[in-house]
């Protein structure tokens, strides 16, 4: 129950209290008020860790940003989460996943299709110190799919809010968190309220690992993108968000929006703080060290993937070392030699089947759906 520094090994309590000092031999050390650390307020809600990182004393006047609607009938939801270290700003974050104008081309062929495209009619209900809600009442796919509602609670909620006649109500959650300038951890929710009983329990039995390559592979689409655009953003100097870029339409209200809430309150967690050096593309496609590594599920998936993978080779080998002994000897039978063959071709296809699905928990795709020919 305690927390243990890894240099010397003095442990803490959750009040930043000092419990131990090993090299002390009497209490009194660990007991002086200059052992002590500065603990902050956290509370738990909706299976997620909050911490407010303001004065302490006003922790429990502020509202924990959760979802009201995960509170209605919690027992219907089925619930997606995924997280992952982004090589841009929190604020980037935000924006990109307020603006819905972008999905039918950056995540063709992922999540939507470049024929959805449309004039998008938007509009901003409520805007104040707390964040905004806007409306798109055609919603996606040219209304095929009704009424979305996009909610933003300051400083780091987004979700929109989708209920379609065909399955039900579906959200798209991120809390953004900051971790400093051009870096950020998304955590991501889609909380799924299906009518029917089938899709929900598609997606109970899906493996979590699975979904997140899916969920990554998503991300991707505009991870580049978003980590240049920053760098040109900066570039411009002391312009306004609305002098660097051009907004025309109505489907930029959500953005615009958002940089006018930024602006106004002076919303920027590192005010001033350079960007570092641009990253190579395979840097920025890295899945391991921003995602797997730190993935219970997907770090067991990719050691077992591992671990199987060897055996085929493994049995690859000894199997054809058999059949080539066999056949020098003239001790092998038509049937028997056909039969090693075909199963030695299955354990090689299964060795290099295994080998794309590891290289996905490390690295994300070179070239995006979107980009992506297809063979004639």
């Amino acid at each position: 129950g305690q927390l243990e520094c890894p240099y010397h090994g003095w442990a803490f309590s959750g009040s930043g209290a000092c419990e131990q000092i090993p090299q002390a031999a009497e209490a009194a050390a660990w007991q002086s008020p200059r052992a002590c650390v500065a603990s902050l307020p956290t509370t738990v809600a909706q299976g997620l860790l909050f911490v407010y990182p303001g004065k302490a004393e006003n922790a429990p006047r502020v509202p924990v940003p959760t979802l009201p609607a995960l509170e209605e009938g919690p027992e219907e939801w089925v619930m997606m989460n995924t997280f992952r270290d982004i090589p841009y700003d929190a604020l980037t974050l935000l924006e990109n996943v307020i603006d819905a104008s972008h999905i039918p081309y950056t995540h063709h062929n992922t999540v939507s299709k470049r024929e959805n495209a449309a004039p998008m009619e938007m509009s901003v209900v409520t805007t104040d110190r707390q964040g905004f809600q806007g409306i798109w009442p055609e919603g996606p796919r040219k209304g095929k799919l009704g009424t979305q509602h996009t909610t933003f609670v300051a400083p780091g909620l987004m979700y929109h809010d989708l209920t379609a006649e065909q399955f039900g109500r579906t959200l798209t959650v991120v809390y953004a968190t900051p971790i400093r300038k051009g870096e950020c951890r998304v955590f991501a929710r889609f909380p799924f309220k299906f009518q029917a009983r089938l899709p929900k329990l598609f997606i109970r039995l899906s493996p979590r690992w699975y979904t997140h390559l899916n969920q990554n592979g998503v991300l991707e689409d505009d991870q580049i993108f978003l980590h240049v655009q920053e760098r040109r953003l900066a570039a411009a100097g002391d312009r306004t968000y609305a002098q660097a870029c051009y907004l025309p339409t109505q489907a930029d209200r959500f953005v615009v929006a958002l940089r006018q809430w930024v602006s106004q309150f002076e919303a920027d967690p590192f005010p001033g703080a350079p960007l570092p050096p641009a990253q190579p593309p395979a840097q920025l496609l890295d899945r391991y060290q921003s995602h797997t590594q730190h993935c219970s599920s997907c770090r067991q998936a990719l050691k077992r993937v591992e671990q199987i993978r060897t055996g085929s080779a493994i049995a690859f080998l000894v199997l054809w070392g058999s059949l080539t002994l066999g056949a020098a000897t003239a001790h092998l039978s038509l049937g028997v030699a056909v039969g090693g063959v075909g199963l030695s071709l299955g354990l090689a296809g299964l060795w290099a089947g295994l080998g794309q699905l590891r290289q996905r928990f490390y690295q994300g795709r070179q070239i995006p759906p979107r980009n992506q020919t297809k063979s004639k």
